[in-house]
């Protein structure tokens, strides 16, 4: 039997290609999100969770307190801003270079709980003199410190004391080769500073050239220590910052004086081309313990040879003027100035001056009255008059000289007594007795 197909043309219903949804609702985008809160009571969690953070925060406030450096003499307040940079350089550099290297904070605020980050500051010139004071007091307030050295004036002996302590690092190195460091601050100190030293090595721009190069590619603020010498032979007494020099370029002492007018000029154009953050200290006549006995300086000079029962040798007639100051004092200026707000430069020295006799005379009543003054032929461009106006630092970053002469200068004696004759016990009696 066939098939049979059957169309019922009038029981087929017409069928379509498209497909309409339900129109959306009016105001649906603003109903729901209504809706979905009053539903099982959500708007009282939120609210709930409100009064608890707003509680959180009355009790425990996040403001920010002014960084106190521990075991330092003085209070370091920490900028929010580089007040004195063009727009783009302030915004290049943020406070986590001055609050600690890495640091995830930028703002500036420390966390609930957490403590100061300590800095990680390069040293250079760090076993010399004033270096090594520098960073016993670095060390002492909890920063991590790397001293680079050559060991040409400086002496290991200067920084053993630190060896074993985990924030101490040292190398030795020569700054005018390349080194790169991770590093928030650079104290650039490395040069020889002593006529007999930079005779023999004279001085050049290249370590000052590869320091600047070095904050700029991590950022770090960086320190130059210049120098009085800056100011030559000076026609202005006493010198101020903006007084230009009165330098002899080709003379026997011109690769010190000119390198360090090269490095301030380096140092500055580091600052306005590169936006590096620098700092620039001129330091006059320092003394102290740790100086180099036979450096050629008129103070060890004078200590030394009145130690050995040798005359004082005073060069020309006796005149020329010097201001000399402690190196404790120093130091806590190069700190005050690294962690103000002024580029500089600045002065930094003891207004008190004295002749060369004066300080002949002075030295004999320290160590040996009978002591013998012996006059001999001035040096070349040895300058006559040379004494600090601070009235810059004591303004802007509140620092001035606390060690007198007379109260500094025997500390100096015990320290040289017990290196030339390792004599512990004498170099302490005489240490007390002048003091008195």
């Amino acid at each position: 039997m066939g098939s049979e197909l059957i169309y019922r043309g009038s029981e087929t219903q017409p069928s379509s290609d498209s497909y309409s949804p339900k129109p959306v609702k009016p105001w649906a985008s603003v109903t729901r999100p209504i809706h979905y809160l009053l539903r099982e009571q959500r708007l009282l969690f939120v609210f709930i969770g409100i009064a608890i953070a707003t509680l959180i925060f009355t009790v425990f406030p996040t403001s920010p307190a002014p960084y106190v450096a521990p075991h330092s003499r003085f209070t370091t307040l920490i900028p929010d801003s580089i007040t004195y940079f063009p727009i783009e350089t302030q915004q290049k550099f943020s406070s986590a270079h001055r609050l600690g290297f890495g640091s995830a904070n930028p703002t500036g605020k420390i966390p609930l709980g957490l403590k100061r980050k300590g800095l990680r500051i390069v040293v250079t010139g760090g076993a010399g003199f004033v270096g090594s004071h520098l960073v016993d007091r670095l060390i002492a307030r909890g920063d991590s410190v790397i001293v680079v050295d050559n060991f040409f004036t400086g002496r290991k002996q200067n920084v053993m004391h630190h060896f074993g302590n985990p924030n101490f690092e040292l190398i030795r190195h020569d700054v005018v080769e390349p080194l790169l460091l991770e590093v928030d601050q650079i104290y650039h100190l490395a040069c020889p500073a002593s006529p007999v030293h930079y005779k023999f090595n004279p001085t050049n721009v290249v370590g000052t050239l590869n320091m600047l190069g070095l904050a700029k590619r991590v950022g770090a603020r960086f320190l130059l220590t210049s120098t009085s010498e800056v100011y030559g032979d000076p026609l202005q007494h006493p010198q101020k910052e903006t007084y230009w020099g009165n330098v002899n370029p080709i003379g026997v002492r011109s690769c010190y004086d000119e390198g360090k007018r090269t490095a301030e000029t380096l140092t500055m154009d580091y600052h306005r081309g590169a936006g590096v953050e620098v700092r620039i200290a001129r330091i006059f006549n320092t003394y102290g313990p740790r100086m180099c006995i036979d450096d050629g300086r008129v103070v060890s000079n004078f200590v030394a040879q009145a130690l050995r029962k040798e005359p004082l040798t005073v060069y020309g007639d006796g005149k020329q003027t010097r201001s000399f100051q402690y190196v404790s004092d120093l130091v806590e200026g190069l700190m005050r100035l690294m962690e103000g707000e002024h580029i500089g430069p600045f002065n930094l020295g003891n207004p008190g001056e004295f002749t060369m006799l004066e300080l002949a005379e002075v030295v004999q009543e320290t160590i040996d009255p009978n002591a013998k003054i012996e006059f001999r032929p001035n040096t070349e461009d040895d300058p006559h008059k040379r004494k600090p106006d601070i009235s810059r630092a004591k303004e802007l970053i509140g620092w001035e000289p606390k060690v007198s002469l007379r109260k500094g200068l025997p500390l100096m004696v015990s320290d040289f007594r017990q290196r030339i004759f390792g004599d512990h016990k004498e170099g302490s009696n005489t240490n007390n007795a002048s003091s008195s």
